[in-house]
């Protein structure tokens, strides 16, 4: 381990829910033709086989902003290092904040959100960062501690999704392929509760935090919870055969859901993008991100324009 991440002050910020919606189809098929499960070892990865740079002085600095401090991290500084890179991670415990240290000019980029989730804080707030590269999509489903598939889903029950827009419509998605509810067709990818035209068990839905959506999975006043595979305790073994149902992370309409590094319009030509996402494929990082995320992610390689067109087409909602 070659560096330490560190986390600064919290910044105060908020997501405000995105107004308006409607019908998108992103990207077409590209996901699913460029889409390597996590599990296995990528093949087509670039093995780094340079030496390392002579000094820190010779190294380009770059700091990213993330949202937890992780053994993936150090194997990215590491690699990094042999590409060139002086690279530090700065970890918010809140998921809204990293957006904000980006605008405000506290970091060089970030890895941690999804195209939707970043269409609607620069949709929110007027700004114009960019992803550079894509990484992974994360697996999603509906689980339950006591409940054996979605039918068993009772009446009036509650059931814990994220309160951010994004992954809330997200939810809904999956509650609708579950078969426990129907949304409007019409509502494009950022459905509402408004947009529920049919709730037939009257399915209570309990917004929470998004990072805290996991407690509620031993609770016993909610019956399930829609959160992504990686978020569970991994003291909690559960992986994604464990699902009610889960999100096909290979599927046209998943696209909006693919994780990206991201920076500001003004450094997006920045040639250290192109050493970072170097060392993001290299099969040493690869696997480092196979075992921090227990296979339950899978590796996306989508063209940057083809992010910046999707990523486009979601704001112009």
């Amino acid at each position: 381990m070659s560096e330490q991440s560190h986390t600064p002050n919290e910044i105060d910020a908020h997501f405000a829910q995105q107004k308006k919606r409607r019908r998108l189809w992103l990207i077409g098929g590209a996901v699913a033709a460029v889409v390597v499960a996590a599990a296995i070892v990528i093949p087509i990865v670039v093995q780094n086989s340079g030496p390392e740079a002579g000094g820190d002085g010779d190294l380009i600095p770059l700091t990213i902003a993330d949202t937890a401090q992780s053994d993936f991290q150090d194997a990215i500084i590491e690699v990094g290092r042999e590409n060139g890179l002086d690279l530090t991670f700065v970890n918010f415990d809140d998921p809204y904040l990293p957006n904000t240290a980006l605008v405000e000019g506290e970091v060089d980029g970030n890895s941690f959100q999804h195209v939707a989730w970043l269409s609607q804080f620069n949709k929110e707030n007027g700004s114009d960062i960019t992803p550079v590269f894509s990484t992974v999509i994360s697996a999603w489903g509906l689980f339950s501690d006591d409940l054996d598939s979605a039918d068993s889903i009772p009446d009036g029950a509650k059931v814990a999704v994220p309160d951010d827009p994004a992954n809330f419509s997200r939810s809904l998605f999956i509650l609708q392929t579950a078969g426990v509810i129907e949304v409007d067709e019409d509502a494009g990818v950022f459905p509402t509760e408004e947009d529920i035209t049919s709730n037939p068990r009257g399915i209570e839905l309990v917004r929470i935090a998004h990072e805290s959506v996991q407690t509620s999975y031993s609770d016993p006043a909610i019956s399930a919870v829609v959160i992504a595979t990686d978020d569970f305790d991994p003291a909690l073994e559960i992986t994604s055969d464990d699902a009610l149902v889960l999100e096909d992370s290979s599927a046209t309409t998943s696209s909006p859901y693919v994780i990206v590094v991201a920076t500001t319009a003004d450094r997006a030509d920045d040639p250290a993008w192109a050493l970072l996402e170097k060392t993001y494929r290299d099969t040493r990082v690869v696997q480092a991100l196979e075992e921090e995320k227990r296979g339950e992610a899978t590796i996306v390689e989508l063209p940057v324009d083809d992010l910046r067109a999707a990523l486009a087409e979601l704001v112009a909602q």
